[in-house]
C-alpha cells in the first residue's frame, strides 16, 4: 500500500507541471507527455501504418513516448508515454481502434479480453496521456496499470465514491488505477 501511496503522490506532482506548445523536432513533441526526471533517457518512436513502429531515438530508461494525434479513436493532439514493456499492448490498441466501426471495435477488445488474447500491460506501469485540440489546450490523463487487480486484492475501491484512487475495469487486463485530477 506505501509504494501504491508514492506512485500516486509522484503523478500528482507530475501532473501539476505546465506544458509549453508543441515543439516542431518529431523527437521533442512526443516528450512532451514525459515526466521531467525521465526525458532525457526515454526512448521515442513513430508508429507506423502496420503496428510495428521505427525507433528514432534509442533511450537509457524503460520509458517509450510516441505522438498519436490523428489517430483513430485519439484528440487531434495525443502524445503519450509509457513502459517499454507496454509495446504490444499499445499495438493491439491501436489496430483495434483502427476498425472503423465504433460497435465492432468495441466487440474487438471484448472478444480479446474474453478469449485471452488481449496482451496485458505491465503491472504498476504508468500511462500518460498529453491530449486535446491542440498543443495549447491540452490536458494530463495518468494512468498505473494494474491488470487483474480487483478490490479485495488491492484494497481499494472499484468505484470514483470514495473520491479518492480508485480500479477502473477492474479484474480485466485493462483493470488500471485512477487518479482524481491526473
Amino acid at each position: 500500500m506505501k509504494i501504491a501511496a508514492s506512485v500516486v503522490l509522484g503523478l500528482v506532482a507530475f501532473a501539476a507541471s505546465s506544458y509549453a506548445q508543441a515543439p516542431a523536432d518529431p523527437l521533442e513533441k512526443p516528450l512532451m507527455a514525459a515526466p521531467r526526471n525521465l526525458k532525457d533517457g526515454a526512448t521515442v518512436i513513430k508508429w507506423k501504418a502496420d503496428f510495428t513502429y521505427d525507433t528514432l531515438r534509442k533511450g537509457t530508461n524503460r520509458l517509450v513516448c510516441y505522438d498519436l494525434s490523428g489517430y483513430p479513436g485519439h484528440q487531434p493532439f495525443t502524445v503519450e508515454c509509457t513502459s517499454i514493456a507496454n509495446l504490444d499492448r499499445v499495438a493491439q490498441n491501436l489496430k483495434l481502434e483502427g476498425i472503423p466501426d465504433k460497435k465492432a471495435s468495441l466487440a474487438a477488445f471484448d472478444a480479446a479480453e474474453k478469449d485471452g488474447t488481449r496482451v496485458k500491460p505491465e503491472f504498476g506501469s504508468t500511462w500518460i496521456h498529453l491530449m486535446g485540440a491542440d498543443a495549447d489546450h491540452t490536458r494530463l490523463h495518468i494512468t498505473v496499470a494494474v491488470p487483474g487487480a480487483t478490490a479485495k486484492t488491492l484494497g481499494l475501491p472499484e468505484d470514483n465514491k470514495q473520491g479518492g484512487v480508485w480500479i477502473m475495469n477492474a479484474g480485466t487486463s485493462t483493470a488500471h488505477l485512477m487518479i482524481p485530477g491526473a
